[in-house]
């Protein structure tokens, strides 16, 4: 299965994936869990501890270099657009807790579409990841969805916009929906985070423009510490996690 999860920054997004990777773990996947996001957290998410040693794809400077043809630094010059990179994913990703991870950065010069050899990259890289691994693939994304483009779209299984009760998350997750038809994407659903009450549920679901309810993630203190302490939040969390569960068996049945 591979999937990717979106959503308005600060809405969880990045505790469904972790907490969705170690799901999978547990019942016998092969999980690698990329972060997608420019600005990466997945790995804390995780319960990495030492951070020091995950530099993203995107900033590996010789790498970028070595794959596309291009010279560091330089912009304007001949590289290849299709470059080798069946093997990072083997040879670049780290492991905790026996779930495999890589993060992937941004790509700082230019616009949203442009062509640099960092973005052939890592568009080349998310197309690997999706249509041609054996293991599940979890894309902690960016609300853009900056890595996915049309040919990478039609391999994933499914795409989970995460929100919060509130007008500006909801707002984007409409927007998401948007980005998700220009691509081809036809499997979106969404799932509410920071739940208090019923209340809290009947606004998402009222207000998701149509998309199907995955299910709901209670607000949960243990959630804040275990952010604060530097764990997962599998491992911190029973509340958030038995949600997550749920979630689980709807994606898989």
């Amino acid at each position: 299965m591979k999937l990717a999860v979106s959503g308005k920054g600060g809405v969880g997004k990045t505790t469904l994936s972790a907490t969705l990777a170690y799901i999978f773990k547990e019942r016998g996947a092969k999980v690698l869990a990329i972060d997608a996001d420019p600005d990466a957290n997945l790995a804390g998410a995780l319960g990495f501890t030492d951070l020091s040693g995950l530099t993203p794809i995107s900033e590996m400077t010789e790498l970028v270099a070595e794959r596309t043809g291009s010279k560091p630094g330089t912009y304007g010059t001949f590289f290849s657009i299709n470059p080798k990179v069946d093997d990072l994913p083997d040879t670049m990703a780290k492991e905790i807790n026996g779930v495999k991870f890589m993060t992937l950065g941004g790509v700082k010069k230019g616009g949203g579409g442009c062509i640099c050899p960092e973005s052939v990259l890592l568009k080349s890289l998310v197309m690997n990841l999706v249509l041609a691994r054996d293991e599940v693939v979890i894309l902690d994304m960016e609300a853009g969805l900056e890595h996915l483009g049309r040919a990478t779209s039609t391999g994933v299984d499914a795409l989970i916009v995460v929100t919060e009760p509130g007008q500006r998350s909801l707002e984007t997750a409409r927007v998401v929906k948007k980005l998700c038809a220009d691509l081809g994407i036809k499997r979106v659903c969404v799932v509410g985070n920071k739940v208090r009450n019923q209340s809290d549920r009947d606004f998402i679901a009222q207000n998701v423009a149509g998309l199907p309810v995955l299910g709901f993630i209670p607000y949960a203190d243990s959630v804040v510490d275990a952010d604060r302490l530097g764990l997962a939040v599998f491992e911190k969390s029973p509340e958030a996690v038995a949600a997550c569960r749920e979630i689980y068996e709807k994606l898989v049945n």
